[in-house]
């Protein structure tokens, strides 16, 4: 089920009403309600993989209390490794069997010998590579005694699929997520309501600048040998904006649907685009998949403590798989490994941690210097856009070429005045609140203005929206 189709237009006042007005006694009613309505939720999209679904959560919650009960730590460890293993399985077969065949094959060919692979037509479930990482992060934290295993299989099976993240995150820790569904939730108006705000503003971002960029990016990304550099470059920033308007939006719908339920969801994008560097830009884009890597995988590998060696090695490893996470295709693993490379200068100048607070905080306009660092960050974040929106390699480096011709700064021979207009608005909106938590979060107006202002937003949202019930980009992931 789509946020963006009327079918969850209908699902979300039913569930809503039922949860608020039904079954508001017991939060452990609420809880069987939530439940049932995520899977319900997930069997929309194709009911086969549900049971792949309850499998997983079925294996974490066992593998949980049989960690906690260990006798030593060779039992716990087993029971973590088991999980891991068979979670790890699955993820790595469905996403990346055909990956690893194909390349081996690739190998093979290159040296001279000639194999025939036998590639299977997997269907990728959606969500798995989200609430296998929920289940993860469960049992190494009970594996690490950060948590106490979860004995109702209720609270921990909403906690995996509950539906506001179920299939595309963000990617939540049972630390924070957990006790808010073992408690009992009172319905806070203030709290509903700015959460309409968000999903208001997500809705903005999806249909209005991510659908209207997508055909763009599409005629230039399929059009590059023909297309001319000024066209290549819009392209490139369209899809910038494309996929940054499709999986923030989504964001911010899941928390504002969250929110209606008085859950608090971790927040997963800070207006990466006004960053000052690309160090910045990752703690501010896909905030907790990249907090995930740095507690699983970062931090154990060593983290910072090693010396510069280390720390690169590391950043290297967090970066590749980073992209390797994100499909089965080399192109996300080169767009990985290049904002490593971006990455590199502030790691060997330790000045990787020097934009911590938002850009001219406290002010209305960045400085010159600011203004610099941003376009900046901005433009080697589109460069590596290109790899991530590219069919492969090769094609990443060929539109990549055509745009440093000679005629880079020929002028294009069309503008998307619409869609450069609607960015605009939305950088504008943003900029304004970038200290607040979401876009629509407008405190420092009086009350007319702000309800005026989401007049406007709605306005737009209907005038200029694309209804075609367009999935999410990061639902292939």
């Amino acid at each position: 089920m789509l946020f963006n189709s009327v079918g969850f237009l209908i699902f979300l006042p039913i569930v809503f009403c039922l949860y608020w007005f039904v079954f508001n006694k017991k939060f452990q009613h609420q809880n069987r309600l939530l439940l049932l309505a995520s899977f319900y939720f997930y069997a929309c999209w194709d009911w086969r993989f549900l049971f792949l679904l309850m499998f997983s959560i079925g294996l974490d919650y066992v593998s949980g209390i049989k960690i906690e009960n260990s006798k030593n730590k060779r039992e716990a460890t087993f029971w973590l490794t088991l999980s891991i293993v068979i979670n790890l399985g699955f993820l790595g077969f469905f996403k990346y069997y055909n990956f690893f065949v194909g390349s081996f094959s690739d190998l093979l060919n290159g040296f001279g010998f000639k194999v025939n692979v036998w590639l299977l037509h997997i269907i990728l479930p959606v969500g798995i590579s989200f609430y296998t990482f929920h289940g993860l992060s469960y049992v190494i934290d009970v594996y690490k005694k950060r948590i106490k295993a979860e004995r109702n299989f209720t609270d921990y099976a909403v906690f995996v699929s509950y539906f506001p993240l179920l299939v595309a995150g963000p990617i939540e820790r049972a630390t924070h997520l957990l006790p808010q569904i073992q408690k009992e939730r009172i319905f806070n108006y203030e709290q509903a309501v700015d959460g309409m705000r968000q999903i208001l503003w997500g809705f903005f971002k999806k249909m209005v600048i991510a659908d209207n960029c997508a055909p763009l990016v599409n005629e230039i990304f399929n059009n590059y040998h023909t297309e001319s550099p000024g066209n290549l470059v819009i392209g490139a920033v369209l899809f910038a904006f494309q996929i940054y308007g499709d999986f923030s939006g989504y964001s911010d719908i899941a928390l504002g649907v969250s929110r209606l339920f008085g859950i608090e969801l971790l927040k997963n994008f800070a207006f990466p685009y006004f960053s000052r560097d690309i160090a910045e830009f990752w703690r501010r884009w896909h905030i907790s998949l990249s907090s995930w890597f740095r507690d699983y995988l970062y931090i154990p590998l060593g983290g910072s403590k090693g010396g510069l060696s280390m720390k690169i090695r590391n950043t290297f490893i967090i970066f590749l798989v980073s992209g390797f996470w994100h499909g089965a295709n080399w192109t996300f693993i080169v767009w990985g490994g290049l904002n490593a490379l971006y990455f590199l200068p502030l790691l060997i100048t330790n000045k990787n941690r020097q934009n911590l607070e938002v850009a001219a905080q406290g002010k209305w306009l960045p400085s010159f210097k600011e203004c610099f660092q941003i376009l900046i960050t901005f433009s080697v974040t589109c460069i590596a856009w290109i790899f991530f929106r590219a069919e492969s390699v090769s094609v990443a480096c060929q539109y990549i070429k055509r745009i440093f011709s000679s005629e880079l700064f020929s002028v294009p021979h069309s503008l998307p005045l619409k869609a450069f207009g609607l960015i605009g608005f939305m950088l504008v909106v943003e900029w304004i609140n970038r200290e607040r938590f979401h876009g629509l979060e407008i405190k420092r107006f009086s009350p007319w203005i702000r309800r005026s202002f989401y007049i406007i937003v709605i306005f737009i949202v209907l005038r200029y929206a694309n209804f075609g019930n367009n999935a999410f980009i990061y639902f292939q992931f």
